[in-house]
């Protein structure tokens, strides 16, 4: 605070118009009372200037307070005199109500955007049964109330809610404490929990948990689990007390965008050069000094060394941008419309608070490494875009130590595999299921499925317990088919004998035996038993429309003009046989071969005819549970019937 305001005193912006940014820091002690009590202190001399100097000038803008209970203390306080508040580190969302808090503004995103990142980080990962620690307070319940909304509509679970005291002096802290321990460790599934506490209550949470877990007899390693640390404490590394962060676990961290720190490096530089002289002005730098001077017996020079350092390991690199961030605005701001409305430089690029009052940069996610003993909380692994609502991985080293987390399961239940669905029992967390074969006929094609997908039963077909539906296998009279080889072998060598037959009858036509054959008659017989067997062919194969309409049609007058000229042939026979000069007389004048032939084909392809037109024969399915059978309807079995009748007859 102390040199953004000295880098903005010396820069041409005031120092041109000679003016000078005065400060006046007090301490709150991380405690709403005490910030109350200095808010009130200097807000009663505030706009009484002209009775009394001692103070100074008025206050014209506050930067603070870090706790979000405390800011929403003073910021009531510091809206009756409409004093302008800048916070650095408060991220409760009833900050952004504007109704309620019209002087507040903030450097720094929302905790909305923050609940957003970690939900999007869980659902990520797949973990859905979670817990959550929080404290009391105003933020703290906030947080909650927000993050298992959002996380309800991503289908993540909160198995268990531990509501700390805000205040660690509260004489029931440490009975919360133990409680919550005792949750985490009766519920084993959880691997990963949520936590908005204040950096003393994780401490104490830790040991807590070590003290019960071997108390228990078990192992170190079952205390393990998957923090994400809300800003709250994520870049408080002494929270661990002596516990390892093997012990621990993973600690991701969401905190605020960083950036260049080398002016404040070179301001902690300068402090450590001024020796034990300066630091005797410096209240706060006192502070580390007594510290360790009562644990050291170290000289004035290297205690100086040791305070700074102390402060470069306990300064986040995110809370420095937005201190300087929140001193450049108000360094640049003349009133409060000004400040909230109007852009501001800083750092050469343009910032400016939103409808809300707050500057939302995104976030840096932080994962906890151990080397050598040795705690580095300032490992940023990813960042954060709001905007997108996406993550970005900052190299290539990040992004493996991200994918080991995939291994790591923090669910109610096992995911459902495919070809099962999920089925929760009336009053259970909707994370918490049973797996259930899907049935037959019905499928299931990704994991954790609220219900099995039906398949298209007119053409698919599945198991119990499938994750995919199998086409129905398509069953015909297949030209493979053995029965079909041996038709159409038949029926091949009937076409060649008939073919040869027919040949030699017609090279021996002139010849009495031919003759009395039939002549001309053999030949027709000879071409309808071709046409027969030509027809058998259009029994095989995949049926179409014109396969089923021609094939009992072909065949049947192909077989009545066979008939009919082997009708033709008994009365002949009859004719030479018949020893009643009256009837041979009569079958004399009936016998007329080529007009019964003729009448015998036009009844039966008139009857064809009828059937193909009024109600023909049509290629169908037959659908089995697992099969399909490809057949040929015939329309009319009554014309089917008929078509069979005129051939029974005609033999007759």
């Amino acid at each position: 605070m102390i040199n953004a305001i000295e880098i903005m005193n010396k820069s041409p912006l005031l120092a041109d118009v000679n003016i000078t940014l005065g400060y006046r820091i007090m301490d709150s002690c991380s405690d709403v009372s005490t910030a109350l009590r200095a808010t009130a202190d200097f807000t009663q001399w505030t706009g009484c200037y002209t009775r009394s100097n001692t103070y100074g000038p008025p206050v014209m803008a506050v930067i603070g307070a870090y706790f979000s209970e405390i800011s929403i203390a003073i910021a009531r306080q510091l809206t009756l005199k409409m004093i302008p508040q800048i916070s650095y580190s408060s991220t409760a969302v009833i900050l952004s109500d504007k109704n309620r808090f019209p002087a507040f503004m903030r450097t720094i995103p929302n905790d909305e955007h923050q609940i957003a990142a970690m939900v999007s980080l869980l659902s990520t990962y797949g973990w859905n049964w979670v817990g959550v620690v929080t404290t009391d307070g105003n933020y703290g319940q906030s947080a909650l109330d927000h993050f298992v909304s959002q996380a309800s509509e991503k289908g993540i679970c909160v198995a268990f809610k531990s509501i700390l005291p805000q205040s660690v002096t509260n004489g029931d802290v440490c009975s919360a404490i133990m409680q919550t321990a005792r949750t985490i460790c009766k519920n084993p599934k959880v691997q990963v929990i949520v936590s908005f506490a204040k950096p003393t209550h994780m401490m104490y949470l830790y040991q807590e948990l070590k003290n019960q877990t071997l108390g228990a007899g078990q192992k170190m390693e079952t205390m393990r689990r998957v923090w994400l640390a809300s800003d709250n404490w994520s870049f408080s590394s002494h929270v661990k007390g002596n516990i390892t962060l093997e012990d621990i676990g993973h600690i991701m961290g969401f905190t605020f965008k960083s950036g260049d720190l080398s002016s404040f490096n070179d301001y902690l530089s300068r402090l450590e050069a001024a020796g034990p002289d300066y630091i005797r002005n410096n209240k706060f730098l006192q502070e580390f000094y007594m510290h360790l001077n009562s644990s050291t017996y170290s000289g004035e020079t290297e205690l100086v060394s040791k305070a700074v350092n102390r402060l470069r390991e306990h300064t986040h690199a995110g809370t420095i941008l937005s201190v300087e961030m929140a001193v450049s605005a108000i360094a640049q701001a003349v009133v409060l419309k000004a400040l909230w409305m109007k852009e501001f430089k800083f750092r050469k690029n343009s910032y400016k608070f939103d409808s809300n009052g707050d500057i939302n940069l995104g976030y840096d996610v932080t994962m906890w490494r151990s080397d050598g003993g040795n705690i580095y909380v300032h490992n940023v692994v990813a960042e954060y875009h709001p905007h997108s609502n996406n993550f970005t991985h900052t190299d290539h080293s990040s992004t493996q130590q991200l994918q080991d987390l995939k291994q790591i399961i923090s669910k109610c239940s096992n995911s459902c595999v495919p070809g099962q669905f999920k089925k929760t029992a009336e009053g259970q967390h909707t994370c918490c299921y049973e797996c259930i074969n899907c049935t037959a006929n019905y499928y299931s094609n990704n994991t954790d499925m609220d219900q099995c997908l039906s398949c298209d039963i007119d053409t698919e077909w599945s198991p119990d317990g499938s994750s995919s539906c199998i086409p129905k296998a398509l069953l015909y009279f297949s030209w493979q088919d053995g029965f079909a080889v041996v038709l159409l072998t038949f029926s091949a060598l009937g076409i060649l004998l008939a073919l040869l037959v027919s040949a030699l009858f017609l090279h021996q036509r002139d010849t009495p035996v031919v003759k009395a054959a039939g002549g001309p008659l053999s030949q027709v017989m000879l071409f309808s038993l071709v046409i027969s067997d030509i027809s058998a062919m259009l029994f095989v194969g995949r049926p179409n429309s014109f396969q089923c309409k021609a094939r009992q049609a072909l065949f049947g007058i192909s077989f009545t003009l066979c008939v009919s000229c082997i009708l033709v042939k008994t009365l002949q026979i009859l004719l030479a046989f018949q020893v009643d000069p009256e009837m041979q007389e009569v079958l004399r004048r009936l016998y007329q071969p080529y007009i019964i032939v003729s009448i015998c084909v036009a009844v039966q392809a008139a009857t064809c005819l009828c059937w193909l037109l009024l109600k023909s024969p049509f290629n169908y399915v037959i659908r089995h549970p697992t099969t399909l059978l490809e057949d040929c309807h015939e329309g009319s079995y009554l014309a089917f019937g008929e078509n069979e009748g005129c051939i029974y007859r005609t033999e007759e």
